[in-house]
C-alpha cells in the first residue's frame, strides 16, 4: 500500500465512523486536492487489496474488517485521542466511587456516556454490562439476525474472557476476529487491569465495527489504567 492509499484508507475509516454512510470519491478529492478520477483509481486498488468494499452500485466505499485492522494496527500510542476532559471524568468516577465494585461500575457507566457503546467489565466471576440501548440503537444492529449474533456474543463473553484471558494491556477484536458472534459486525475493545478481584480483570466496550477507534481505544486504555492505579494496592 502506498502512503497516499494509507491516508485515503484512514480518511474512509474516520469519515464513515462519523457519518455512517459510504464515503464517495468527490469528498475525498476535495480533501486531498486531486481529481475524483485519481481517488477512484486509488479506491479501486484498495478494494482489490481487500481493505474497502462498495456495498452497492453507485455507492461510495466502506472499510472491511481487514481495512479496520490495518487502521488499528497503525495507530500509535501517541495518536490515541484521550481528551483531558474525558480523562478527568474517568479518573473522578474511579476515585470518588468508594468500594472497588462500585468504582468499576461507575467507570463502565462513564465509558458508555463517552463512547455511546455498550460498556462492560469483569467483577470477580461476574460480567457487568451497561448501555444495551446504545448498542442496539446503532443503525448496524437494526436487522434481527445481527441482533441475535450480538446477543450470542454477549451471552458467551464472560466464559470466553476467563478461558482466553487476553494478555495485552489493550486488545481490539474486529468483526469476524471475535471468537463468538462473528457475523454480528461488532468490535470489542478491552483493557486488562489488576483489581482486588483478579490480576486479570477487564473493562471495555462493544460497538459496531464502524466507530472512532482512535478515540475509543484511548478512553478504554485510560479507564483500565485509572482503575489499576486506584484499586490495586
Amino acid at each position: 500500500m502506498t502512503p497516499r492509499q494509507e491516508k485515503i484508507l484512514q480518511a474512509i475509516v474516520e469519515q464513515y465512523a462519523e457519518v455512517a454512510v459510504p464515503v464517495g470519491s468527490s469528498l475525498l478529492a476535495k480533501a486531498f486536492g486531486v481529481s475524483s478520477a485519481t481517488i477512484r483509481a486509488e479506491m479501486a486498488e484498495l478494494e482489490r487489496l481487500g481493505f474497502i468494499h462498495q456495498p452497492h452500485t453507485s455507492a461510495g466505499r466502506v472499510p472491511t474488517d481487514k481495512g479496520y485492522r490495518f487502521y488499528v494496527n497503525n495507530i500509535g500510542e501517541k495518536q490515541l485521542n484521550d481528551s483531558p476532559r474525558a480523562e478527568r471524568a474517568l479518573t473522578a468516577r474511579v476515585t470518588s466511587a468508594g468500594l472497588p465494585e462500585q468504582a468499576i461500575k461507575s467507570t463502565v457507566d462513564t465509558l458508555v456516556e463517552l463512547t455511546h457503546n455498550l460498556g462492560l467489565a469483569t467483577i470477580g466471576p461476574q460480567l457487568y454490562m451497561s448501555g444495551l440501548s446504545n448498542l442496539f440503537g446503532q443503525p448496524e444492529f437494526m436487522h434481527p439476525g445481527q441482533v441475535q449474533e450480538v446477543a450470542r456474543l454477549l451471552d458467551n463473553l464472560q466464559p470466553w474472557l476467563a478461558e482466553a484471558a487476553p494478555n495485552e494491556p489493550l486488545s481490539v477484536f474486529i468483526g469476524r476476529e471475535n471468537p463468538i458472534g462473528r457475523s454480528a459486525g461488532a468490535s470489542l475493545i478491552i483493557s486488562r487491569f489488576r483489581s482486588p478481584f483478579s490480576d486479570k480483570s477487564y473493562i471495555g466496550v462493544l460497538g459496531p465495527t464502524r466507530q472512532s477507534y482512535r478515540e475509543v481505544m484511548g478512553l478504554v486504555g485510560r479507564a483500565g489504567q485509572a482503575l489499576e492505579e486506584t484499586l490495586y494496592v
